[in-house]
């Protein structure tokens, strides 16, 4: 069933799961308050998404995540995209 399900996702964002699970693992580990750790997760999501980020974009996601600082709000960052 569970490999079903990620088949489905998999077969919608045309990313492997193995991605989306290396990019969650080392979400967990950031520190939000670490401006260059944040950068690249940002360019880590992006390329995941194959989503260009102009740089523009970046300093308002890092900012954004800067301000707050403890932990990543998805859909404020959907939102900016």
């Amino acid at each position: 069933m569970q490999s079903s399900f990620f088949k489905k996702i998999e077969g919608k964002t045309g990313v492997p799961m193995e991605d989306v699970f290396a990019l969650a693992n080392a979400i967990q580990y950031v520190d939000f308050q670490d401006e260059q750790q944040v950068r690249k997760i940002i360019r880590k999501v992006s390329k995941l998404a194959n989503k260009p980020v102009s740089k523009e974009l970046e300093e308002k996601i890092v900012a954004s995540i800067m301000k707050d600082g403890k932990s990543l709000d998805l859909s404020k960052i959907q939102k900016m995209l």
